[in-house]
């Protein structure tokens, strides 16, 4: 944020209940994506946290390797702070409400130091693009907001961008990735099974509730010595 406005001093009154109930609600379900793509990287990553500084909520995965001194020049950000942060490769991704350069919601996704053929990956979905002047990859927030599936949405943006770092700066993915994010179409169909046998068991089980509610209910079915069979 460029030439901002010390708390103490800030006398705006533009603090609207509205908006900032969809803003914390909005943090909230990308706080649940984050956390499950995060899962999927078993080497060096942050927890899902918010910088206020900049007001963005976002995840950071580290390849272990040292990266070239930070160049610096980050508005309201001493250049040391910036080499401390930048000291090795990191891929980040997040969202946050938008600035000046970014004049709405988004979500953005960047790696550190930017690998040759990076910014000509292909992303999903589709109405992803790469901000030359940001070096990142950006999805509005109304393109994920109004999909048919949000959810996954936004997985395809995190899982894609993160795929497109990694194989372009040449990370160790055996290594740092849960056979949980390698396997991604096995992974699926294991939590489709999963369902259904999860629905499956409860509908079984609202089954025998009823049968033995009816048995309960009726004096000749609970002295029946084949009760079930009367049933």
């Amino acid at each position: 944020m460029e030439n901002p406005t010390p708390f103490d001093k800030d006398e705006r009154n533009s603090y609207v209940p509205e908006i900032a109930t969809a803003l914390h609600q909005a943090l909230l379900r990308s706080n649940e994506v984050f956390t499950k793509f995060r899962a999927g990287f078993i080497g060096k990553c942050s927890p899902v946290h918010f910088f206020w500084g900049s007001f963005d909520l976002a995840v950071s995965s580290f390849s272990g390797h040292k990266a070239p001194p930070h160049p610096g020049g980050i508005p309201n950000l001493p250049d040391w702070v910036a080499r401390e942060a930048y000291s090795h490769e990191v891929c980040s991704c997040g969202f946050w409400p938008g600035n000046e350069a970014v004049p709405f919601a988004a979500f953005y996704s960047y790696i550190y130091p930017e690998p040759q053929g990076y910014k000509s990956a292909t992303i999903k979905p589709e109405n992803t693009y790469y901000h030359k002047n940001l070096g990142e990859f950006i999805l509005p927030y109304n393109e994920v907001q109004q999909a048919n599936g949000p959810f996954q949405t936004l997985m395809d943006f995190l899982d894609t961008t993160y795929r497109a770092a990694a194989d372009t700066a040449h990370w160790d993915r055996e290594n740092l990735e849960s056979h949980k994010r390698k396997n991604t179409a096995g992974n699926r169909r294991l939590a489709q099974w999963r369902a259904k046998c999860e629905i499956e068991s409860l509908c079984f089980y609202q089954t025998f509730v009823l049968a033995e509610s009816e048995v309960l209910l009726s004096p000749a079915l609970r002295q029946a010595p084949n009760r079930s069979a009367s049933l």
